[in-house]
């Protein structure tokens, strides 16, 4: 027995010497051994395992024989077991919504991701590949960029610290698993080669005795401690290790106890010398890659690159050692930069550097301000070259150094006179050095500074309206107007008329939709609330109806293209009806004639021709003009996509209708959420428009057969309420609208004066105006007048006289104004009725029917159609028409406005409206 205790050398010979001398040894206690152990498999086989784990383990499987495909650089097999992992991923949905994303998982998509970038910026590399890797390694780095759009938030997080992640993994591991993914790791780590532990691991039936003594025959160190750590978990005692065969009598239960005692004391051991290995694995792979894809020395683990190629190899250098720098050289430089503009894999933000690098050596050395200009309309081209995509918005650093490039290119316009710019010169007749000849550069200062303008919009439009963002972004207009000033200001003296009107109009454009309070304040005869507001309008020159006035009426007179004139004239208007001058903006409107083609303009012209019908209709509301007012809305309003037509918003259309790309088209035509105007008033003063057209018409036409509709949303939104099997009071806008209508209905004025004008109604809409009570004092004038015009068509047939005394206590309404009403509707011949002058009363004229005739005519009216459509019938069958088209002559029917109509009683002037 003294040889297994034996301490000698470690020679493969002694262990293999050793483990024969031990077969022969005491074969009824081996196969005692041996069929404990067997029964111990067969325990753990049958344990039930939960379906975490099963998926979790498929997972595991699958990721390492991904790493391993990686370390040999099998691209095809990365593919194929990549696509496996996905389908077992998503089979692993129910349980990765409980537990949430495993992080194993996470690290493999950015080590895959970071690995598959390595590979693809190694041009050597990949020229050495075969065709299927060459093939499998583009559709795996399109496929994982895709796949990790889901996981950008975890993958980030994990590359923040990698080590923390790694480390809640194996924690999460050692804490989860068992003696299963104990040799799960223990495979993972021994890549180098087989050990003796894997040896028993494959054959654990053979002898338990054999691992005792291959363990204590292990030479003194690290392996030692290592494989005693291993090993625990394969039931071994070193307590028992040490007592004779014959010590194993004792008892095969309390082995067996022990053995399992071992097991799970020791687990905890094993995991935390697994979480070593792992971490020293991952720092060596970190340290290996780098100089497998670039073969450069990185210093401090990775090096983030930017997307493309980068240029750091094919980076220029500015001037070699010596070289004396005058302009030619600067220019040669300057057009080698410039011939890696717009090409794949150029580096911007790189560009952007060196321009402004080559813009500081020039101005170090004097070399003028012809070739500076030069390079700063480059840097200001480049930085709009930064976003290739039409739909992309400048970053706001990136913003901010255009802004500020404009201005410093502004300034040494100003300063030099002597700078003459345009896009007509040719760059072969540049005057760039200094001399007694005046610069010339080849650019144009319009160009870019409209270009920033649209840039300005784009910005304004993807960002949140409703973010704090929104409102610092907003800020920048200030900037953006300045520059456009400086601009006008200079093309007034040095610029052709045509870039005159150009600029005039951005400048328009930023002006109509804004209302000019301080004027408006002036206007009232108000004082300035503050001392720094009266000397803000003490500096302030001229007012923005002057400003645009100026503006617009040089672009009627000067400009020689249809769309500028078109969009001056447009925004002069909407400027006009903002500020309540409604004659002045419906006379130039009238003038222009814009409505009759401007079904041909360009989409972004008919939104403002929109919007400035819009602003119109509101106007003349504010007025008073109501019939004006619902003329200029019916067309937007009837569409019933008012804020689609406004460019306020997309509405949801099939793909039929409008596929991806038009989508993306019309949300570039869209207006920035601080030029919208308010879809909720523009309905109210739409609706309370027709309500006070079409009640009292549709209470002087009650029963007429042929009555038409003033306004189908009306009428529609009255139908709605009336379906409503419960009435309760309004909370709506729209049900404020409809309680209000049935109310006039009634000639019950303060009813429908309470609805329309009460505190949540102040909030939503008539607060929003800039004259509140104005606007509420023509409202209650006008609901009693239509008010009254109501009552006296629905109760007429009810009275031989009235007072109009009477009429004006009942609507609170003066004597004139009764007298003038009814005077109106007689004349009109909407009311059959005379004025007895001396008495003051309405005598009404007994000539409206009754009900009852009504009924009667309405159905001789219905059966006389009847009779038409049954003779067509039947002369249809015949082939004979029998004359039907001449029956006016008999007398019988009249034809009148292209329809028949019964010939008789009430065949009044019904034009009214």
């Amino acid at each position: 027995m003294s040889r297994f205790f034996a301490t000698g050398s470690d020679s493969e010979s002694e262990e293999s010497s050793s483990a024969d001398e031990i077969t022969p040894k005491a074969p009824g206690t081996t196969l005692k051994q041996s069929l404990l152990l067997s029964d111990d498999e067969e325990d753990t086989k049958r344990v039930v395992r939960s379906a975490k784990d099963k998926r979790f383990e498929e997972l595991t499987n699958l990721i390492k024989t991904i790493r391993n495909a990686m370390k040999i650089r099998d691209m095809a097999k990365c593919l194929e077991e990549f696509e496996q992992l996905c389908r077992a991923f998503l089979k692993s949905k129910n349980i990765v919504d409980k537990e949430g994303v495993p992080s194993f998982y996470i690290r493999l998509l950015a080590d895959l991701e970071d690995y598959l970038n390595l590979l693809w910026e190694d041009k050597e590399g990949k020229k050495k590949m075969n065709k299927n890797n060459a093939k499998a390694l583009s559709t795996l780095r399109q496929k994982i960029r895709k796949y990790n759009r889901d996981y950008e938030t975890e993958i980030t997080a994990y590359k923040e610290n990698p080590q923390e992640s790694a480390d809640e993994e194996e924690e999460k591991e050692a804490g989860d698993s068992g003696s299963s993914s104990d040799s799960d790791d223990d495979d993972d780590d021994d890549d180098d080669g087989v050990s003796a532990k894997a040896f028993l691991k494959k054959k654990p039936e053979s002898a338990p005795d054999a691992s005792k003594f291959l363990k204590s025959s292990k030479g003194s160190g690290e392996s030692s401690s290592s494989e005693d750590d291993d090993e625990g978990g394969w039931g071994s005692d070193p307590v028992g290790s040490g007592s004779e065969s014959s010590d194993e009598d004792q008892g095969k239960s309390a082995s067996l106890a022990v053995v399992f005692l071992k097991k799970t004391h020791e687990s905890e051991k094993s995991a935390d010398k697994k979480v070593s290995k792992r971490k020293k694995i991952k720092k060596e792979h970190l340290e290996e890659e780098p100089e497998e894809g670039e073969g450069e020395e990185v210093e401090g683990g990775w090096e983030k690159v930017k997307g493309g190629v980068c240029l750091v190899k094919e980076k220029p250098k500015m001037f070699a050692k010596g070289t004396e720098i005058n302009i030619p050289v600067v220019v040669k430089k300057l057009n080698e930069i410039l011939q890696a503009r717009g090409k794949k894999g150029t580096d911007r933000a790189a560009q952007i550097e060196l321009f402004n690098a080559l813009a500081a050596i020039t101005a170090e050395n004097n070399l003028g301000q012809g070739i500076l200009v030069k390079i700063k309309f480059n840097i200001i081209a480049s930085l709009y070259d930064y976003n290739p995509n039409l739909a992309a918005f400048m970053k706001p650093d990136m913003w901010k150094k255009c802004l500020d490039c404009i201005n410093e290119l502004l300034d040494i316009l100003f300063e030099d006179n002597n700078i003459f710019i345009g896009e007509n010169i040719a760059e072969d007749s540049e005057n760039l050095a200094i001399s007694e000849q005046p610069f010339r550069v080849r650019g144009c200062i319009l160009t870019l500074v409209e270009r920033m303008d649209e840039e300005f919009t784009k910005i304004m439009q993807n960002t949140d309206p409703h973010s704090q963002e929104y409102v610092d972004n907003l800020k920048d207009e200030g900037k953006v107007c300045n520059i456009i000033d400086r601009l006008l200001d200079y093309l007034e003296t040095k610029g052709s008329t045509e870039e005159i009107c150009r600029v005039y109009l951005r400048r328009i454009m930023h002006t109509y939709y804004k209302f000019d309070y301080k004027t408006h304040r002036r206007s009232l005869g108000l004082p300035a609330e503050s001392k720094s507001e009266q000397d803000q309008d003490e500096s302030e020159g001229e007012d923005s109806a002057i400003i645009m006035d100026r503006l617009c009426k040089f672009i009627y007179a000067k400009d020689r293209t249809d769309r500028i004139r078109t969009c001056a004239i447009l925004c002069h208007i909407y400027h006009h009806a903002l500020h309540s001058r409604w004659y002045q903006a419906r006379d130039l409107m009238l003038m222009s004639h814009l409505q009759d083609n401007i079904q041909h303009a360009d989409p972004p012209v008919q939104i403002l021709y929109n919007r400035t019908m819009v602003q119109l209709g509101i106007c003349a509301f504010r007025q008073g003009m109501i019939k004006d007012a619902h003329n200029a809305l019916l067309d937007i309003q009837s569409s019933g996509r008012a804020k689609e037509l406004l460019g306020q918003g997309l509405l949801m259309r099939n793909m039929q209708e409008r596929n991806a790309e038009q989508e993306k088209i019309e949300k570039r035509r869209q207006v920035p959420f601080h030029m919208h105007i308010n879809l909720e008033l523009l309905e109210c003063v739409y609706l309370v428009s027709a309500m006070l057209l079409e009640i009292p018409y549709m209470a002087a036409h009650e029963f007429d057969a042929r009555r038409r509709m003033i306004s189908k949303q009306f009428h529609h939104q009255l139908r709605v309420g009336e379906r409503q099997p419960l009435l309760g009071p309004p909370e709506s806008m729209r049900e404020h609208v409809v309680a209000a209508s049935k109310a006039m209905k009634m000639g019950d004025w303060r009813t429908c004066h309470s609805f329309i004008i009460n505190e949540k109604m102040n909030s939503k809409v008539w607060d929003l105006f800039p004259e509140t009570q104005r606007v509420r004092e023509m409202l209650v004038r006008k609901i009693q007048e239509e008010s009254l015009r109501t009552y006296l068509f629905t109760y007429s047939s009810v009275y031989d006289s009235i007072s109009m005394h009477t009429l004006s206590e009942m609507f609170q309404l003066e004597i004139p104004t009764v007298h003038s009403i009814i005077s109106k509707m007689i004349i009109n011949e909407e009311l059959m009725a005379s004025l007895d002058q001396p008495t003051q009363t309405v005598v009404m004229h007994r000539t409206e029917p009754t009900s009852l005739q009504n009924m009667a005519l309405q159905l001789a009216e219905k059966l006389g159609s009847l009779v038409e459509n049954n003779e067509r019938v039947f002369d249809l069958k015949q082939g004979v028409y029998g004359g039907y088209f001449n029956r006016d002559q008999k007398g019988s029917y009249q034809q009148k406005h292209g329809g028949y109509q019964r010939g008789g009683y009430r065949n009044q002037n019904q034009n009214n409206y």
